[in-house]
């Protein structure tokens, strides 16, 4: 016996409503753009902007708030204090996105402010780092590749495993090199090779007619810009524990994806002479029990570390909760529906060709 969150004959109509999706998903991303350009562009952490970082251990009870007014008045850049461990550890991540001042002369103003304001308090520093701007572009650009090799080989293994089309995928992968060598003869930044290589990979997908490959990207990059953009309007930092986040919902957010593409392709499979429309959106609903089930669960998980898990997993677990509502909408609101929407209109109603049942001869 079977446990169905819901029920698993439910036919709601959400081929119907993609465009209504559509449109909240475009306007969720126009605004998270308009954060982002307004900005200058995201709001970037000591390891991708470059700065110092300092971990300091107080030996008595020292409060978060007490600390943070001892170092304003360093005037020092891109100030964070944040609190490890527990309350009772007094242990705290000092960190400051300067790159003019070296560290020791960070070390020296932090050391001369806590001095002065916490004089009756001895501490101690258990670690001092310093990441350059150089270290810290190539950090961008080297997470931003690794987000972009995830997609590509994610939509090799659809097209092949959904589409049977492993010539055309192979077809697609050489495109992509050749598109690649051409930008970099150019001698383009990596960050915007990255993105050419993002646009060619649609741009094939889209010409091979590889539709569950591209619905598929489409879903993953509206997780990655939602997630982007919401942490643009909260003006929150973005460093390497946030491109973790983001790889963590590309993994989850393809799972869903292919859970409802499996299903679709066993229905038609059988034959039963339905549009594919119909074929669609019995697949989403048949797998919308287990969708939610998966993603409520994964989302109360990490809400409870959202809530407990302290300031510096704060930002981590954040990005996972808005991902994870995102990549829930997007399997099915956007990676099958983009299926329905890139097939043409004189193919998207015409049934499969029943199984016709053998007849004995005499």
């Amino acid at each position: 016996m079977s446990f169905h969150f819901i029920k698993n004959d439910t036919k709601i109509d959400f081929i119907g409503l993609r465009y209504y999706a559509f449109a909240l998903s475009a306007l969720m991303i126009f605004i998270g753009a308009v954060s982002l350009v307004m900005k200058g562009g995201p709001r970037y952490g000591i390891d991708f902007a470059g700065g110092v970082i300092i971990q300091a251990k107080f030996d008595a009870p020292t409060k978060l708030d007490t600390l943070k007014r001892s170092l304003e008045a360093t005037n020092l850049p891109g100030l964070v204090v944040q609190q490890l461990g527990q309350e009772k550890d007094n242990d705290f991540l000092i960190r400051t996105s300067t790159t003019e001042a070296t560290s020791n002369a960070v070390q020296n103003t932090v050391t001369n402010a806590l001095n002065k304001d916490l004089s009756g308090t001895s501490y101690t520093y258990k670690r001092i780092e310093m990441v350059g701007p150089k270290v810290g572009e190539d950090l961008r650009g080297k997470a931003l590749e690794a987000m972009y090799f995830a997609i590509l080989l994610i939509a090799i293994y659809i097209s092949g495993r959904f589409e049977q089309r492993w010539v055309a995928a192979g077809i697609m992968a050489a495109g992509l090199f050749g598109g690649i060598t051409a930008l970099q003869y150019v001698n383009a930044p990596q960050v915007w090779l990255v993105f050419g290589a993002l646009i060619i990979t649609l741009a094939l997908c889209f010409l091979l007619k590889l539709n569950y490959a591209l619905g598929a990207i489409a879903a993953l990059i509206h997780d990655v810009l939602v997630t982007v953009g919401i942490f643009s309007i909260l003006n929150k930092e973005f460093d390497l524990t946030i491109i973790a986040a983001l790889l963590t919902l590309i993994g989850f957010s393809l799972n869903d994806t292919i859970i409802v593409y499996d299903r679709i392709r066993e229905i038609r499979k059988l034959k039963t002479g339905e549009p594919l429309t119909t074929i669609i959106n019995r697949s989403v609903n048949q797998t919308l029990s287990r969708t939610v089930l998966t993603s409520g669960l994964a989302f109360l998980a990490v809400f409870s570390l959202y809530l407990f898990g302290g300031q510096v997993i704060h930002d981590f677990a954040l990005a996972m909760l808005l991902g994870i509502v995102a990549g829930t909408f997007s399997s099915i609101y956007v990676a099958a529906p983009i299926i329905a929407s890139l097939t043409p209109p004189e193919d998207l109603d015409v049934p499969a060709t029943p199984v016709r049942a053998k007849t004995k001869t005499a």
